[in-house]
């Protein structure tokens, strides 16, 4: 009878593939929570292991500067340049600041001590010294690392620039000897704590040695620039508050000591450099003033010899009350031209004729000096004896004034540079809080660890679910137009049974028959149904002759086959189950029996059926091996005994269960099915695809042999294979509490 395809309804609803998806998750449970929980362990891990990282924090005030302390200039608003708090940050992080606090520091040598991997820095840092042991001892074997309270203090190194940057090992020795290394291991030179070395080009003086007798050191040093641009990169340096004033600035080391030293370093070499900038307007403008001090004195004695002469040549001569008026403007407004003068030198040095400063100062002397023009054109209505003594005069008092003047603002300077303070104070020197490092943020890191395991460990159930293309729903099968005659759970005995002897070339100390060993486990409780159903659907078969066949191997034809014919001969029947499988088949091993001889001696003609026939456990069925494995099984099975075989074993028994190779693989299947009244194929739940179904199905059709059904074995509870909360057939186990 034909069987007819039945169309499955196709799926639309989008909360099936979510369904579908949350089984596949559930199902996956295992995996989800073994990688959640592996990276959680390995967060935790990297959290309490890994090296602490601590931040000193400084603070430092910028006050409002002037335009210079001294300058000729004074505090005018007019001239004055404020300086902002990004300009402040960039003279903090120059390389002159950062350069002279590495120079200081001597931070261009690097000395750590070789700690042990993963384990080794935790150790080092949990050790406490004790005036009796200074050092942590070595475990055995390992006493080139060190374990804790080792100290190595470089004083001077001085390498090749061929070996800038390059890692050398200094192995401490006894009574304070040392030998330094290259990479390669070549010795480079050796020395005593405290006393210089000089080998070569090779400079080193070391001032602390600190370790047992054996331990390694790695010492590097570092190249002048590029470890001034790192501490660059690594000093953070922020305003806190817009137009506050207050500059905050960072630096995070794993040595809370070393941070704290490099910081307050900084911070003192860049409030030195901006009292030496303010220091420097002054000296400038003293500097100046020094200049023209001789020449404003001889101008001053030139004038008094003129006007003394033209006293002593004109007589005594007084001035007029109206030449004095005019003197006496006149005097003020020179004064005031003179010191413009000296104001535009110096602005002349900081800055270009088109800055506003000078353009300022320059309309200021403009009117000035045409007041003076004013003034000068009404000297000539005086008489001619009253304008040469307003003229010299004039030349001597404006000559005195200046003179005053710059000798006043001289020693004005003098005193100011001497006191410069400057215009940055630090307030607060830096400080670590060595209770709460700044990194690992250990809650933090198992958090996204324990995160991150949980996702890897869903996409793997995800990435497994989209790749198993293997059926996990009988319908898929009934689909083709194939029955499926019954779904037979996955049994965890049969699976410990079959490790036991798998690997075994022969197997004959005891059944591994689960149907006598387990006859209320799940499997065979859904064989019993198989039979049934195998009852009426052989009514119709040509004869009593079972072939069960499969696409791969793997699928559970063997078990299917010998725990079906146990069922069957445990209900009163008379069953003779043969192992047509004469390649690999391993049926004499479920049965513990010998596998030779067997069914290839027979058609062979070299034993006997009687040789060949065995009796199992269970009463009423009989079993033929495999035999020896012949080099033509195929042939074998063509041959007339074959057939013969089937006839006479038909008359003796009422079923005749014949379990042979996957047809997929050979076509061993293919030639027993012909002869076969029944066949049937076994399909692998998460195994067999649809598409090897079908192709399987095609196979036997293709060689005029109809399959009957199919059996769905090895059926597992999974979400996803039906469905969220079905799990398909026989999920229940039902059986007597005695034991």
């Amino acid at each position: 009878m034909q069987n007819t395809p039945t169309a499955a309804p196709p799926k639309t609803s989008d909360e099936i593939d979510l369904l579908a998806l949350l089984g596949a998750l559930l199902d996956n449970k295992a995996i989800i929570l073994t990688c959640t929980a592996f990276f959680a362990v390995i967060g935790i891990a990297y959290a309490i292991l890994s090296t602490p990282v601590y931040q000193a924090n400084a603070m430092i005030q910028i006050e409002e500067k002037s335009s210079g302390v001294g300058s000729l200039l004074g505090d005018s608003e007019l001239f004055s340049t404020a300086s902002p708090a990004v300009t402040e940050i960039e003279l903090l992080k120059s390389r002159q600041v950062i350069g002279q606090a590495v120079d200081n520091l001597k931070l261009t040598i690097v000395a750590e001590p070789k700690l042990f991997p993963v384990i080794g820095p935790f150790l080092h840092r949990r050790f406490q010294p004790e005036a009796d042991k200074p050092v942590a001892p070595s475990p055995l074997g390992f006493g080139s690392y060190a374990w804790g309270g080792e100290q190595l203090d470089i004083f001077q190194l001085e390498v090749p620039a061929a070996y800038l940057g390059e890692p050398l090992t200094l192995i401490a020795g006894e009574s304070g000897s040392y030998t330094l290394y290259s990479k390669d291991g070549d010795e480079l030179l050796t020395g005593t704590v405290g006393e210089p070395t000089a080998i070569d080009d090779f400079k080193m003086q070391v001032a602390t040695l600190v370790a047992r007798p054996g331990t390694d050191f790695k010492v590097v040093k570092r190249g002048r620039l590029g470890t001034i641009l790192d501490f660059q990169r690594s000093i953070g340096a922020s305003e806190r508050g817009k137009d506050s004033g207050i500059l905050s600035i960072a630096l995070e080391h794993t040595k809370p000591d070393y941070a704290m030293d490099v910081l307050n370093e900084v911070s003192r070499l860049y409030v030195r450099q901006n009292v030496e900038r303010k220091s420097a307007e002054a000296q400038q403008s003293l500097e100046f003033l020094t200049e023209q001090l001789p020449q404003v004195r001889r101008d001053l004695e030139k004038a008094e010899s003129a006007l003394n002469a033209y006293q002593a040549s004109a007589g005594s001569v007084d001035i007029s009350i109206e030449t004095q008026s005019i003197l006496n403007q006149v005097v003020e407004i020179e004064a005031a031209i003179s010191e413009l003068t000296l104001k535009r030198e110096e602005l002349q040095r900081r800055f270009t004729r088109d800055h506003p400063s000078y353009q300022a100062l320059m309309s200021q002397m403009g009117q000035l000096e045409s007041r003076r023009n004013q003034m000068l054109k009404a000297v000539g209505n005086l008489p001619e004896t009253q304008q040469e003594l307003l003229r010299l005069t004039r030349d001597v008092q404006v000559s005195t004034e200046i003179y005053t003047q710059m000798l006043n603002k001289s020693q004005e300077l003098d005193v100011m540079r001497a006191g410069t303070v400057g215009n940055v104070r630090i307030i607060d020197d830096a400080a670590v809080d060595t209770s709460a490092p700044v990194k690992p943020k250990k809650a933090l890191i198992v958090i996204i660890a324990t995160l991150l395991g949980g996702m890897l460990g869903i996409a793997i159930a995800l990435l497994r679910h989209a790749l198993n293309r293997g059926i996990e729903n009988p319908e898929l099968i009934e689909q083709l137009g194939l029955p499926v005659y019954a779904s037979v759970p996955f049994s965890k005995d049969q699976e410990v049974m079959e490790r036991s002897f798998k690997g075994k070339a022969n197997h004959i100390q005891g059944s591994n028959l689960l149907a006598a060993t387990n006859p209320a486990d799940l499997s065979i409780e859904a064989l019993r149904s198989l039979r049934t159903s195998l009852h009426f659907a052989m009514m119709e078969a040509k004869n009593n002759v079972l072939m069960i066949s499969g696409p791969s191997p793997g699928v559970g034809k063997s078990f299917v086959s010998v725990n079906l014919a146990a069922i069957i001969a445990q209900s009163g029947q008379k069953v003779m189950l043969i192992d047509g499988d004469m390649r690999k088949g391993y049926l004499h091993k479920l049965v513990g029996r010998e596998p030779e001889p067997g069914l290839s001696a027979l058609l062979a003609n070299t034993h006997t059926l009687a040789d060949v026939v065995c009796k199992s456990e269970v009463e009423g069925l009989h079993f033929i091996s495999r035999g020896q494995i012949p080099p033509n099984p195929s042939e074998l099975l063509m041959h007339a005994n074959f057939q013969t075989l089937l006839n006479q074993l038909s008359g003796m028994y009422d079923l005749v269960i014949i379990d042979t190779p996957p047809i997929l693989a050979v076509t061993d299947a293919a030639l027993v099915g012909r002869l076969a009244g029944t066949n049937l194929i076994v399909t692998r739940f998460g195994l067999n695809p649809v598409k090897e179904v079908e192709l399987t199905v095609q196979r036997f059709r293709h060689n005029g042999i109809e399959i009957k059904g199919a059996i769905f074995n090895a059926v597992q509870k999974k979400a996803s294979a039906y469905g969220y909360g079905n799990y398909g057939y026989y999920q229940y186990e039902y059986k007597s509490d005695a034991k």
